[in-house]
């Protein structure tokens, strides 16, 4: 079972990520959100509400503390 949505943020560091996505199947929807924690948040709840797998994206920078945060909640 693969992802249908990827939720990130779009930064320096994962443009390259989401432009490779660009070419995946049809399938597959990356959603660009306008905060990490956001994404965090709606992959949550992605996850709970669909049962699929909820996949978010963010950088390695001090910001993916945000991520962490957000689905611990």
């Amino acid at each position: 079972m693969g992802a249908t949505r990827i939720y990130g943020y779009p930064r320096d560091g994962i443009n390259g990520i989401l432009a490779r996505y660009s070419v995946l199947p049809r399938t597959t929807r990356v959603v660009q959100v306008c905060h990490k924690e956001m994404a965090a948040f709606m992959a949550t709840a992605h996850a709970e509400l669909t049962g699929e797998l909820g996949v978010c994206l963010s950088t390695g920078d001090p910001g993916a503390m945000h991520l962490l945060t957000s689905l611990y909640v």
